[in-house]
């Protein structure tokens, strides 16, 4: 019986990790769990999967189910961001980290410091502190198994092969809703156009993140420290079709790809079995009745949220971490109609020119210096959409 801690299981991965537990209870049992605000099906789930612990992020939710719903409260150990990093070291065989944003750097830290095994579908974690995650598991022997269809992807084609024998790792895109506009045709895009992706299901962040590409940016980060290979060697290639998650160049020429149907539910499989392959109901693909696979270049001028990735991804430090919280903030002011949809890549890439020229930014890495660059970035980020981005910001 596999000990399972789900944070953020009201989340789309958190449901998703929970439709498979549920398929499969005689193989993987939910010790722990943790939710943010939606507090009524956290509550429904609560009581169906019966965890020993729980805790809540938010604090003023935490108190409405507390009211709400005393006869669960017992379980609960705490709210606020220290309770769920608190719920991320509670006996288990494996976490799934599927927390949203910055939030879900110290529950990774606290998994891997207990040496338990982190399935990790929260991407801020190898973002912003890649160096200390890859620190924390080699210290204690634990595993950090990557649930992005991606990287979940690079993860089973590396098994291909040894290390010193991969040429390149190919991330593959979608290109998402606005991967034939013109760039003058994305002056005036929606929120409600952007959130309509054209293969996947996800929250309101990381669809936005999609069409922006700004996803595929930090896939590349991720991908540098999951997989330990230098910029250089990470390309992307537009996929539409979404069907070939990812591949694997090695340097006698061959490419390993992964494919599969799109659904989350494969990766988070992958991950809670620690790469073992038991078998499970779901969709196959037919190959004949897809016909065809398509795949074209990245046009990096349209979309040039990836380089400023990369950029604050080779610039090392903090400097991801800043990026990450601009980002944040952008996403946010453009779900509210504040920012322009081609101004987000506008604001991030003055809050880089910003950062480099503050000399303040160079300390050691640390949860401290993170937290600090964090703040640092959502304020420099604030103000550009306070003072207008385009206008001239600050």
């Amino acid at each position: 019986m596999q000990r399972v801690v789900v944070l953020g299981s009201t989340g789309s991965i958190g449901c998703q990790t929970l439709d498979i537990v549920r398929a499969h209870s005689e193989r993987l049992r939910v010790v722990a769990m943790s939710a943010g605000s939606n507090v009524d099906l956290f509550a429904r789930q609560v009581a169906e999967f019966q965890p020993q612990r729980i805790a809540i992020a938010d604090t003023e939710a935490g108190m409405r189910f507390r009211d709400a719903h005393p006869e669960l409260w017992s379980r609960c150990t705490g709210t606020g961001a220290e309770a769920v990093a608190e719920l991320a070291a509670y006996p288990a065989d494996i976490v799934v980290n599927a927390l949203l944003g910055y939030a879900g750097l110290r529950p990774t830290l606290a998994a891997l410091q207990t040496g338990t095994d982190v399935a990790l579908a929260n991407k801020e974690s190898m973002v912003v502190a890649g160096e200390l995650v890859r620190e924390a598991a080699r210290a204690t022997g634990a595993r950090v198994l990557p649930v992005d269809s991606e990287h979940s992807a690079i993860h089973q084609c590396l098994r291909a092969g040894q290390h010193h024998e991969v040429r390149r790792l190919v991330l593959t895109a979608s290109g998402g809703p606005f991967r034939t506009q013109s760039r003058a045709a994305m002056q005036d895009i929606t929120p409600a156009q952007a959130l309509r992706h054209p293969t996947w299901s996800m929250g309101a962040k990381i669809t936005i993140d999609s069409a922006t590409l700004m996803n595929k940016g930090f896939e590349v980060l991720e991908a540098r420290w999951l997989f330990d290979v230098d910029f250089d060697k990470i390309d992307i290639v537009v996929h539409p079709e979404s069907i070939v998650h990812s591949l694997v160049e090695f340097e006698d020429g061959s490419m390993i790809a992964q494919l599969g149907a799109t659904d989350m539910r494969l990766p988070i499989w992958y991950a809670l079995h620690a790469a073992e392959r038991p078998a499970a109901d779901f969709a196959r693909l037919d190959l004949a009745a897809l016909g065809a696979l398509h795949f074209e270049p990245l046009d990096r001028e349209r979309f040039p949220c990836v380089d400023l990735a990369v950029r604050a991804g080779k610039r090392g430090g903090m400097f991801a971490c800043i990026l990450n919280a601009a980002n944040e903030v952008a996403v946010a002011a453009f779900l509210d109609s504040r920012l322009r949809f081609v101004e987000i890549p506008e604001l991030l890439g003055k809050v880089l020119d910003q950062a480099e020229h503050d000399p303040g930014l160079t300390s050691a890495l640390t949860l401290e210096t993170l937290q600090r660059a964090d703040a640092w970035g959502r304020d420099a980020a604030s103000h550009w959409v306070q003072q207008g981005c385009s206008a001239g910001g600050p």
